[in-house]
């Protein structure tokens, strides 16, 4: 379907004189050569749709064959700022592909500035056919996706994007197709990954991390209409790079996105343990070994199954997010290599999620390798090497460096499980003090934190991961508490803010606190390290221990000494509540 098929000469008016609002249904409705019996004025009235700055839409049902009529007033009489409008008649159940195409047109401001500026009506429609003819097979905006995932920014572009009937190409892997990039309006860049630049050079370009779903409605009508710098892959270059510190980023991205791909696994396997040790320590319902209850025994051996292929699917994650479905399988294979010692030789010295992560990588970049190494070969061979070449040598070679260094990195691992393990009541305040600092601090530096509290679960210290759970809980409670107890310090919308941190923080979600810090960043940021190293130090001392890395209050039945863990949570809650409260000026807006 196309807007072209319905346009008629005859249905075409370029109106010059004075018109008035009401007039201007009447005229469309004669263009059309619709009868009175055909139509409710008060109908069309009511469904129209403002398109465009000056353009205004009329829809009314029919049962005969689509039909459309145009009027351009070139007097500027007329209340309403619009100047071309359209009267479309169509059957009911295609008022919407007719409308989405309409909107495609009219929401570009230069186009509609050049159909109400039309001639005549051959103008007119030389300028509709011209456009449809371009847009066919094509998009306006590309979004590119640096983080090589859905992203919450994608999805609020995309799904923003589908509302305002902007057509765009979601862009997962670079590509170079030249004539694409010529068509598109804008390229829109989404995430902190790496993603080759110098094909952009002189298109219009917006980087960004992140957006809110109430912003990217603003930014998309910025993309569309133009309003965006050129970028100059010249200009970028030319600024110093440390090469080294690009190559940490992105590897600590890679380790990030493998990570977060695991926990929903540790979730799962840690709350099927958990339930079948806290029925037996309980004795609930008469249980008081795994062999009463046969639920209870499937229960804690399918979570230790389950565990016990953590260290592998971590790897094959890191190796995914290097080296995509290559890399996972060559990751994969890296970390059950890590595993072989521990398999046949019964070695205490597990190399555990560290090994892990050291077969992912090896496992991914040894796929990258071998991909630039095959580069050369002919194009006909790609699905040789894909299904054999990459897989085979990347899953032997890499296989065989990971379990060669497998042994070494058991015994580093292990000697830190056994000194975390035995540590006396000074060292694991220390230690407690240092991951909730950690927690505080955020960026890197808190989800360093975090995969080394994941890390410890698999070694069953878990007082570890508690310890920085309550860490990290601390501080938007810490804020709650201020804006309740002082809340004279805190304006209407500050308090409100403030007190939604306790849902926020009970559920170990931090992002509440954020407003505070970008207003008073020193003030917060000490706030948040003194309830965290707080809470964290007394987590650990108190011996709470969860085997499940998130969920906050919610997965309190599971955590060790959950009344400790409260009182260390309620503990840093308030001293780090007080601090701020104390500290913030009255009144301060």
């Amino acid at each position: 379907m196309k807007i072209i098929d319905l346009l008629d000469i005859q249905g075409i008016d370029l109106y010059t004189g004075t018109i008035s609002n009401t007039e201007v249904i009447d005229h469309l409705i004669a263009l059309m050569q619709l009868s009175d019996q055909e139509i409710d004025k008060q109908e069309i009235i009511e469904k129209a749709t403002k398109a465009g700055e000056e353009t205004m839409i009329f829809y009314v049902p029919i049962d005969k064959e689509p039909k459309l009529s145009i009027l351009i007033v070139r007097d500027d009489s007329l209340d309403s700022l619009a100047k071309l409008f359209f009267l479309i008649a169509v059957p009911k159940d295609d008022i919407n592909i007719y409308l989405t195409l309409l909107l495609k047109m009219l929401r570009n401001r230069k186009f509609e500035e050049r159909l109400i500026s039309a001639q005549n009506s051959e103008e007119f429609i030389a300028l509709v056919k011209e456009f449809e003819n371009k847009i066919e097979n094509s998009y306006d905006l590309l979004f590119v996706d640096a983080c090589k995932s859905e992203t919450r920014a994608m999805r609020n572009l995309m799904s923003k994007a589908k509302e305002m009937n902007i057509s765009f190409k979601v862009e997962i892997d670079d590509l170079e197709v030249k004539e694409e990039l010529e068509k598109v309006k804008c390229v829109i860049i989404v995430g902190d990954g790496q993603v080759e630049m110098s094909r952009f050079d002189g298109k219009p370009v917006i980087l960004i991390k992140d957006v809110e779903s109430d912003k990217a409605e603003i930014l998309l009508h910025q993309a569309v209409n133009e309003e965006i710098d050129i970028f100059h892959y010249q200009d970028k270059i030319k600024k110093t790079i440390k090469p080294n510190r690009v190559i940490l980023k992105r590897m600590f991205q890679q380790l990030s996105k493998g990570v977060d791909k695991i926990i929903p696994v540790l979730v799962g396997s840690g709350a099927l343990i958990s339930i079948a040790t806290l029925a037996v320590s309980y004795n609930l319902f008469g249980i008081s070994s795994l062999v009463d209850n046969v639920w209870i025994a499937n229960s804690y051996v399918f979570g230790n199954a389950i565990q016990g292929m953590i260290v592998a699917l971590l790897a094959g994650f890191i190796g995914q997010t290097i080296a995509k479905q290559a890399g996972f399988a060559a990751g994969f294979s890296c970390g059950v290599a890590t595993q072989l010692n521990v398999i046949y030789l019964n070695d205490v010295n597990n190399p555990g999620l560290l090994g892990g992560i050291v077969a992912g990588f090896i496992g991914g970049y040894a796929v990258i390798f071998l991909q630039r190494s095959c580069k050369k070969i002919s194009k006909q061979f790609d699905e040789v090497k894909s299904a054999v070449i990459y897989p085979l040598f990347s899953i032997i070679f890499a296989g065989m460096i990971t379990y060669l260094i497998s042994p070494y990195i058991g015994i580093f691992n292990h000697t830190i499980s056994n000194f975390i393990g035995e540590m006396n009541l000074g060292f694991k305040l220390i230690l407690g003090m240092a991951a909730g600092a950690m927690m505080a601090i955020g960026g890197p530096v808190n989800k360093i934190g975090y995969i080394f509290g994941v890390s410890q679960i698999l070694e069953g210290n878990f007082d570890v991961m508690a310890a920085i759970m309550a860490a990290g809980m601390a501080p938007a409670l810490a804020i709650a508490f201020a804006t309740t107890l002082f809340e004279n310090k805190f304006s209407i919308q500050e308090k409100k803010l403030g007190r939604d941190n306790f849902l926020m923080g009970f559920a170990f979600v931090s992002k509440g606190i954020l407003p505070f810090i970008q207003k008073e960043p020193q003030l917060v940021t000490v706030t948040c390290i003194i309830a965290s190293v707080i809470t964290g130090g007394l987590s650990m001392v108190y011996n709470c221990g969860v085997m499940v890395p998130c969920g906050g209050i919610f997965v309190l039945p599971l955590i060790a000494h959950p009344l400790r863990f409260l009182i260390a949570l309620l503990a840093g809650m308030i001293c780090g509540g007080t601090v701020y409260g104390l500290w913030r000026e009255a009144g301060d807006e």
